[in-house]
């Protein structure tokens, strides 16, 4: 058969409607459900804070953390749209701004979607940040209006020293203004987040905080029955997986996002088989596929230098019979450094990136005591070396370094120029 008539077979059997789902949308992360479980203590938590600002009061600003899929951002937003409707209801001068820091990306895109927020209009680019910030200030004072700002994914921001000036200006702003003011509200994957903040605006932002702990195994269950029950037909989903993609979620993290796309892609799976319903096997093959996906998007997402640390390593161990310590694996990456003309960083920071791998789970390291000699890790692969040469090498910078054989291992191992 001529691949077009195959394709024209496949799109018709899609659109004449799925035999797994009724509605998979349910089960994607952006989907708000009307009732979140096993959270309306945060949501109460959160309410009490907000409701102040409903009579123009000055709230607290707040910083919410938690792991990655523990209901964070479904909670904010559901919370923020109860409140902005009762906000529009009694015609108080409330505003409500929510930005993805990791999607907007720099200081000035976050500015420039809260400027607009307030329907203070700017360009896309083009103007200093300075002057950006004065015209969002004058927003403020003309409208009298008073902000509530949600910062998501806060971290990415804090995390960069160039970016650190506009949490600085934002929770120092309330003292420059004369009519109205701003609430902040900081979200947080990251549980050591604060670590990186300056400690003047630590002492701002974290006036209050909500902490969200992972789900349990037995509420990831109910979760993910709750929305299988929106999200397939009825008797295409075995109860049996849905309680191994619970299982598999809590046993991580109890993440609730990775539950979610266990049995959204173990659906999907089932669907493309032809299969007349989801099983165990389809939620396993979907895990297999989501872990290697996921080390995929992180590793292709790390900084330059946190590659060249991992690149190091994997070179090492491609030349050398034995694990690298530190001061080996530091060796080698000073010489990729020099390779790809970029400053290396100290040794201490190489050794902090290097724990932050481990702690990712991409590198294995073990702290080894030599006795009077001190204390080194030693250093391995964590991920596998097929995701690694596959993820690095879709940076050009990188990729060609994949050749290189370190003269550091050459030396030490006596292996031929």
């Amino acid at each position: 058969m001529p691949s077009s008539e195959a394709l024209e077979g496949i799109f018709e059997k899609f659109l004449s409607g799925s035999r797994i789902f009724s509605n998979r949308e349910v089960l994607r992360h952006d989907y708000i459900p009307k009732d979140l479980p096993h959270r309306q203590y945060e949501i109460t938590r959160l309410g009490k804070m907000l409701a102040p600002a409903l009579t123009l009061s000055k709230i607290s600003n707040i910083f919410i953390y938690g792991k990655t899929g523990t209901g964070k951002t479904a909670v904010v937003k559901h919370v923020l749209d109860s409140l902005g409707r009762k906000a529009n209801e009694l015609g108080t001068k409330l505003r409500l701004s929510y930005v993805n820091c990791r999607l907007s990306g720099t200081n000035y895109r976050v500015l420039a979607e809260i400027c607009r927020s307030m329907g203070v209009q700017v360009p896309f680019t083009g103007l200093a940040v300075g002057e950006l910030f004065n015209r969002f200030r004058d927003g403020i004072e003309k409208t009298g209006c008073c902000l509530l700002i949600v910062l998501d994914e806060i971290d990415t921001l804090g995390k960069r020293n160039a970016e650190n000036s506009l949490l600085y200006e934002l929770t120092r702003i309330n003292e420059s203004l004369h009519g109205g003011w701003v609430g902040l509200v900081g979200v947080s994957n990251d549980l050591h987040f604060k670590d990186f903040l300056d400690p003047r605006i630590l002492s701002c932002l974290g006036e209050e905080e909500v902490i969200f702990k992972p789900y349990l195994a037995d509420e990831l269950c109910n979760i993910l029955q709750t929305r299988s029950r929106i999200a397939f037909n009825q008797g295409c989903l075995k109860e049996s997986a849905v309680r191994l993609c619970a299982a598999l979620a809590a046993g991580e993290h109890g993440d609730a996002r990775r539950a979610l796309d266990l049995l959204r892609i173990a659906g999907e799976l089932a669907e493309r088989s032809d299969c007349e319903e989801v099983t165990e096997e389809h939620v396993r093959t979907a895990q297999r596929k989501v872990e290697h996906d996921q080390i995929t998007e992180i590793l292709t997402s790390l900084p330059l230098h946190s590659k060249l640390v991992l690149l190091s390593v994997f070179l090492f161990g491609s030349h050398s019979s034995k694990d690298g310590v530190t001061g080996d694996i530091y060796n080698v990456y000073q010489e990729l450094c020099r390779e790809v003309k970029v400053d290396p960083l100290t040794q201490r920071r190489v050794s902090g990136l290097i724990s932050e791998l481990d702690i990712m789970g991409i590198l294995n390291a073990r702290v080894v005591n030599f006795g009077r000699y001190g204390r080194t890790k030693k250093v391995r692969l964590g991920a596998g070396e097929r995701s690694v040469i596959e993820a690095l090498s879709e940076d050009g910078l990188v990729k060609p370094l994949f050749r290189y054989v370190p003269r550091f291992v050459r030396r030490t191992t006596g292996l031929a120029r």
